[in-house]
Order: structure tokens, then sequence, then C-alpha cells
């Protein structure tokens, strides 16, 4: 069995919405299972109610350590000045004993995203979240253009080579279109496919 873990910070639900269509789509694998799990939340309960942030979310909150237990792991966050959320990057830096034991090398790593708007930093939060996973030598994959919707000019639309990604809108009310929610299950199933071939 291959077994995938989506793993992922949502503020507001974006992600979380990106996160099971990846589950979905890495689900459509046979022989795959897959686990969708979050980061904890860092805001204290009275910020978090003010900002309106959703804390009510389905999946289990994961641990550092769970993450050697998995053949391949796709992460999602909101973008932050161009770079991941501060609760993304809380967790990943509480990976170093997973990186002291190499227990990620040769594991698959992808990432998705969303922003408020089209040129809000979807490039380069996934780039730069790259660099961490890198250091802990997984295999990198993306969204190829084999994915049609990667090419989409008939409407604004997330979606990039690096990964899937979504445009929340300045005020969040946008939700993940269709074609974005297809890149994301395209991304988990494209994920697990190569995952599958790597553990053979």
């Amino acid at each position: 069995m291959t077994k995938v873990l989506v793993l992922y910070y949502s503020s507001y639900g974006h992600i979380e919405a990106m996160a099971e269509a990846v589950a979905d789509g890495a689900r459509s694998v046979s022989g795959c299972t897959v686990d969708v799990k979050r980061v904890p939340e860092l805001v204290p309960e009275e910020v978090a109610a003010a900002a309106h942030i959703k804390v009510d979310q389905a999946a289990p909150i994961a641990t550092p350590d769970e993450l050697a237990n998995y053949d391949a792991i796709i992460f999602g966050t909101p973008t932050r000045f161009g770079n991941m959320a501060a609760q993304m990057r809380n967790f990943l830096d509480q990976t170093g004993g997973l990186w002291f034991a190499n227990a990620l090398v040769g594991k698959v790593g992808s990432v998705f995203c969303s922003t408020a708007s089209q040129h809000g930093g979807q490039e380069t939060t996934i780039t730069s979240f790259h660099t961490s996973l890198l250091h802990h030598g997984m295999v990198i994959v993306g969204l190829p253009y084999t994915f049609k919707g990667n090419s989409e000019m008939g409407e604004i639309s997330g979606g990039t080579p690096y990964g899937a990604t979504t445009l929340a809108g300045a005020d969040g009310s946008r939700m993940p279109s269709e074609n974005e929610l297809a890149g994301a299950r395209f991304q988990g199933r494209h994920v697990a496919e190569i995952a599958g071939k790597l553990i053979a």
C-alpha cells in the first residue's frame, strides 16, 4: 500500500477545501491509503474568534513524528507575504529529529496553496516551501501541464506547475473554483502514482 498524508493549515476554509480535493485525487489511485490532517493553530482563541478564523475543522491535528509513517506528504498552506503561514512554518521547525534521522529522505513531497489575489505570491510560497522539503531529502512533485487547467485563460483561476492554487479574494469570500479543485485532485493522484512507483 502507498501511504499518503495531506497535511494542511487553513484559516478560512479555502485550503481545507483544496486538501479534501487533493485527498480525493490520491484516493482514486489503486492501492493508496490517504489521511488528511492539519497542523495546530497558534492564534489565541480570542484572537481567532475576533478574526473569524475557522477553528471547527474535521481533520485531526498531526504531530511532526507522524510524517515518517508516510510515503508521500502533500502540504497545503495559505500565503503570508509570499511565504507559508506561520502555523505551517512552526510545524516544520519541529521536524529536526526527522531530519537528523534521515526519516523523510526519498519520500515524495508536494505543495498547494492559496492567495487573496492573482499575484499574491502563489509561486514564491510553493517554491520557498520546497527548500524545506529538499533539506529533508524529499522528491519534489508539482502539477505538470498535463493538467490542462493550468493553461485556463477563459476565467480567473489559480494553478501553477509548482502546485495547485486557489484565489480567495481580498475579503476571503471566493471559494475554490471547479478548475482549481480539479487541479488539486490531479495533483493528489499524480503524487500518489509517483509515490507508488518509487516504493514498488
